[in-house]
């Protein structure tokens, strides 16, 4: 199945969007923490996490998110603002400078906050 021209446009929107939220957002965490871990991934991963579980449970479980609300939400903005190339060039930078405890620490959390986030955005949206 070919996505249509207007789905795609959604999709295209919404990473606008998130990717812009991703800017802002990594900024101001960055400003607010400057040093130990990057605070503002983790907050967007885990907040893109939340969100994505609560949007696709609640459009599986409900009575549905039209299609191109759907996209521009799960697939353009999630997919925008997420950031797991950048978690994964930080964590190689931190293994690449020899603070394995560090980098540990921002994987485990990265990845169990996450997965946890999605599981609550699934309890959101019931």
């Amino acid at each position: 199945m070919r996505p249509s021209l207007p789905l795609i446009g959604m999709v295209a929107l919404g990473s606008a969007i998130g990717g812009m939220a991703r800017f802002l957002l990594s900024g101001a965490a960055q400003a607010r923490w400057p040093d130990g871990l990057p605070w503002g991934t983790l907050i967007i991963n885990v907040g893109g996490s939340l969100l994505i579980g609560a949007l696709l449970r609640s459009s599986l479980d409900g009575p549905g998110i039209a299609p191109g609300v759907r996209a521009l939400l799960a697939v353009g903005f999630c997919g925008g603002f997420t950031t797991f190339s950048t978690f994964s060039w930080e964590t190689a930078v931190m293994l690449r400078e020899g603070e394995l405890t560090r980098a540990a620490l921002y994987t485990a959390l990265s990845v169990t906050l996450s997965i946890a986030a999605t599981f609550a955005g699934f309890r959101l949206a019931r």
